[in-house]
């Protein structure tokens, strides 16, 4: 049995920030990452794990305290929702839908090959569906709650396959989006409406990048008033949630963040429409980035890689060929279908992270597409909206109709 040694809440902290140091400083000094923008939390996340993996093959588990995790994420979304002014929304609303659309077509692929190249290999085609879109659209809470009823209805103890399959995917995920939005980038010769550079608020003061190099202006006083406003949401979610769970309303049961992104997009609506306050979009976009960087590097430094010792070989072969899937629909299908333009391409780069992981592993990527391309708010508004609500009921919707004709 192997030795725990625990990091206390501090020390875990200043661990995730020098996670993100070392992604800085190895992008640095890599060209290859920076060419096809690998993103700085995988890079130093992934040595973090990797680290922590040799150790519990010698017989030591590393454990972070990490309850924060969850709040930083929660924040990160609540910027999103401040950042959804309905002049964005009216411009964007309906990409939204047709990018919902494109997800869920991809959804039915992704099954479409789980199920056929698990029934090629001898499996159970149902195990299709876990090295499917449960786990690769739906991630890890997803995966887990699919193995319980896997293992109720179908007698398949999935756990374990549903665990690595999940984090094989957020890796991927997280690699594959910068090289294939990059290339389409490139190809096209793709230029944001707002320019590259680093000093986008003097021109566009109501703009949110989630760029790491943005200069953006703010103050002490802003600072305080937008983090109590960040709170409010996530406090709020928190309280939502407990009421909706309580009504025992399950397609209303939605993950905390979705909660705190829709309470944002409300208080920035109404303090637009009776200018009563105004939102300060600079400090708003320094407190979003600041939170979506140190929840990245906290998830990617706990990932439990020897998870991935579960996946036996036609597991891996069908993952593998996922992640090749993935990448030729976002390239060729995604891009067109939203349109053939800068913003088309972020959004791939997006689809293909949280097609093959989650909603942060997607604005992770579209995070490092943006700090080197310039600024794409219709990319952060359609895809976390998507990735982090209506993908979940679609997948549920095309989950359901593949059991059914398997079973």
């Amino acid at each position: 049995m192997n030795s725990t040694i625990q990091i206390n809440e501090l020390e875990s902290m200043l661990i995730a920030i020098v996670v993100l140091f070392l992604g800085y400083f190895i992008n640095s000094k890599v060209k290859v990452l920076r060419k096809y923008n690998i993103p700085e939390p995988i890079v130093g996340g992934l040595i973090v794990a990797v680290i922590i993996t040799v150790l519990h093959q010698h017989g030591t588990d590393i454990t972070f305290k990490l309850s924060l995790k969850n709040t930083l994420m929660q924040m990160f979304f609540a910027t999103v929702g401040l950042a959804a002014s309905f002049k964005l929304l009216a411009k964007g609303g309906s990409r939204v839908f047709l990018f919902l659309g494109v997800a869920t077509l991809y959804i039915v692929i992704q099954n479409a090959v789980g199920v056929s190249l698990s029934t090629m290999l001898g499996l159970d085609p149902l195990l299709g569906l876990i090295v499917g879109s449960i786990t690769l659209s739906g991630g890890h809470g997803t995966g887990a709650a699919w193995s319980q009823t896997f293992a109720s209805d179908f007698g398949l103890q999935t756990l374990e396959l549903s665990m690595a399959a999940a984090t094989f995917g957020l890796i991927m995920g997280g690699i594959i989006g910068g090289p294939v939005a990059q290339r389409l980038i490139n190809k096209f010769e793709l230029k944001s409406e707002f320019g590259g550079g680093e000093h986008h608020h003097a021109a566009h003061p109501d703009l949110v990048t989630y760029s790491d190099h943005e200069e953006d202006r703010i103050t002490a006083k802003n600072t305080i008033e937008v983090l109590f406003i960040l709170l409010v949401c996530v406090a709020g979610a928190s309280h939502v949630k407990e009421l909706v769970d309580s009504l025992g309303i399950n397609w209303l049961r939605i993950p905390d963040f979705v909660y705190a992104l829709f309470i944002g997009v409300f208080i920035t609506n109404v303090c637009e429409t009776t200018k009563v306050y105004k939102v300060n979009t600079e400090t708003v976009d320094a407190l979003g980035t600041i939170s979506l960087s140190l929840f990245l590097a906290m998830a990617l430094m706990s990932l439990q890689l020897w998870e991935l010792m579960e996946l036996a070989l036609p597991m891996l072969v069908i993952l593998a060929v996922q992640t090749i899937t993935l990448a030729i629909f976002a390239y060729f299908v995604t891009f067109r279908l939203m349109g053939k333009s800068y913003d088309a391409a972020v959004i791939s780069g997006g689809h293909c992270g949280f097609g093959m992981g989650a909603t942060p592993t997607a604005v992770m990527n579209m995070g490092s597409l943006v700090s080197r391309n310039g600024p794409s708010p219709q990319a952060f508004m359609v895809v976390p909206i998507v990735g982090a609500f209506f993908i979940d009921i679609a997948n549920l919707v095309v989950l359901q109709t593949y059991i059914s004709f398997i079973q």
